[in-house]
C-alpha cells in the first residue's frame, strides 16, 4: 500500500483504534461483546496511557489497523523479559485485510525494537489464530512454545520471537 503511513497513535485515533481492535477480534470469532477481553480491546485509552499505540493509516487519514508496543514490567506485558519488546492486539480492519496492514505494523513494531537495542521482539497468540501464525512464521518469528501459556480454561495462547541481530 502506497498511501500506507505508520505512526504513533493520537488521543484522537483512541475511538477508531478501540473499534478496529474489537471488531478484527469479533470478526474471527475470538470475541464477542459479552466477552470481559472485549472491554480490553476496545479500551484504547488504557493501552495509549500504559504502553505505545502504533496505528496504521491511509492517505485520507482512516484508520486501518493498530498495535499495542509493550515493555517487560508494564501493565500490558505478558511475556517479554529484560531486553525484548513485546506487542499485543495487532489489528486490522476488515476492508484493509490482504493490503499488508497487518505486515508492515509488525515489521514497524521490529523496528522500535532495534531501535530500542532490543534483543527479541515477542507476542503470545491465540491457538486458533492461524492467519496471524503464518504472517509470523513468514517474517521469521519463531515458536517459544516454553512461554505458551493459559490466561484462562479453555484459552491457550502460544508464544512466538523474533531475534534481533547484535
Amino acid at each position: 500500500m502506497a498511501d500506507l503511513i505508520i505512526r504513533p497513535a493520537t488521543e484522537s485515533d483512541l475511538p477508531a483504534i478501540g473499534s478496529v481492535t474489537f471488531e478484527a477480534y469479533r470478526a474471527e470469532g475470538f470475541v464477542d461483546a459479552h466477552d470481559d477481553y472485549a472491554t480490553v480491546l476496545t479500551d484504547a485509552a488504557s493501552r495509549f496511557r500504559d504502553a505505545e499505540l502504533l496505528v496504521a493509516q491511509d492517505g485520507s487519514g482512516t484508520v486501518l489497523g493498530s498495535v499495542t508496543v509493550v515493555h517487560p514490567g508494564t501493565p500490558y506485558a505478558e511475556i517479554s523479559r529484560q531486553g525484548e519488546l513485546e506487542f499485543r492486539m495487532l489489528a486490522v480492519t476488515a476492508a484493509a485485510r490482504g493490503r499488508g496492514v497487518g505486515e508492515t505494523l509488525v515489521r514497524a513494531v521490529i523496528d522500535k525494537a532495534r531501535e530500542a537495542g532490543a534483543t527479541h521482539v515477542v507476542l503470545s497468540s491465540s491457538e486458533k489464530m492461524l492467519a496471524a501464525h503464518r504472517l509470523y512464521e513468514r517474517l521469521g518469528f519463531t515458536r517459544l512454545p516454553d512461554r505458551d501459556w493459559s490466561p484462562l480454561p479453555g484459552i491457550n495462547l502460544m508464544a512466538y520471537a523474533y531475534g534481533l541481530p547484535l
